[in-house]
């Protein structure tokens, strides 16, 4: 486990205080550092007495996880792939690679981009947040361009949904998980509430686009719907 009171030594005194404030989204070991550092200044949390007991529990499960992983890491066969969520019994909870699979084809390459998003952003891995921001926007903007020319043509369809959500789907389970989340162990997030979102996203959408083709004028609609079922 990483030693962190170097690193707590560094900080700002409001550094530390918002370690201890923000308890539940920093790693135990941290936060126990940050205590240990506040203290060393004479300036002891006032929460401290509360906190230390469930920091320090789950500081030794911590551990232990870690020590599960290795021993399993150790005993499988080189090539034998990914660890299974539960295989070390801990390690942080992450949307999976098949939860961001079926949302994305289930809704859109945005829905399942937006769940990755939200695994690096609870592991605080800005720089993938950044590079996933990066593709999300370049992919759209290019994507959106070819769909243009080819519903002009061909009229819209299931297929040309499929061919836009497809690429964007492949770049998330064959580079962006392995280049930043790799093999690590993790537990499965539940998927209740980003489906209740996307649903409710979905319903305002249709909504929205009901009422902005209600407001357009006789002729434009028409155009529209034609090219809708052309």
């Amino acid at each position: 486990m990483e030693d962190y009171a170097p690193k707590m030594s560094a900080k700002t005194d409001a550094d530390l205080r918002r370690y201890v404030a923000e308890a539940g989204v920093y790693r135990e070991a941290a936060v126990l550092a940050a205590l240990a550092e506040l203290r060393r200044r004479g300036q002891p949390a006032p929460e401290e007495e509360a906190l230390r007991p469930a920091l320090e529990a789950a500081g030794a499960a911590e551990r232990a996880a870690e020590t599960a992983a290795s021993a399993a890491g150790a005993s499988r066969p080189a090539g034998a792939g990914p660890l299974p969520a539960d295989a070390a019994g801990g390690g942080p909870v992450l949307y999976s690679p098949a939860t961001i699979v079926i949302f994305s084809l289930l809704f859109s390459m945005l829905a399942g981009g937006a769940l990755l998003g939200l695994n690096f952003g609870r592991l605080r891995r800005w720089g993938a947040l950044a590079a996933l921001g990066v593709f999300l926007a370049a992919y759209l903007v290019g994507c959106t361009a070819v769909l243009a020319w080819a519903a002009a043509r061909i009229g819209l369809s299931p297929l040309l949904s499929l061919a836009f959500n497809v690429p964007a789907i492949v770049a998330y389970v064959a580079f962006f998980w392995p280049r930043y989340l790799g093999a690590q162990p993790y537990r499965s997030r539940g998927w209740v509430l980003p489906l209740l979102a996307c649903v409710l996203v979905a319903v305002g959408l249709q909504a929205g686009s009901k009422y902005l083709m209600a407001r357009q004028p006789a002729a434009v609609r028409a155009q529209m719907e034609q090219l809708l079922v052309k």
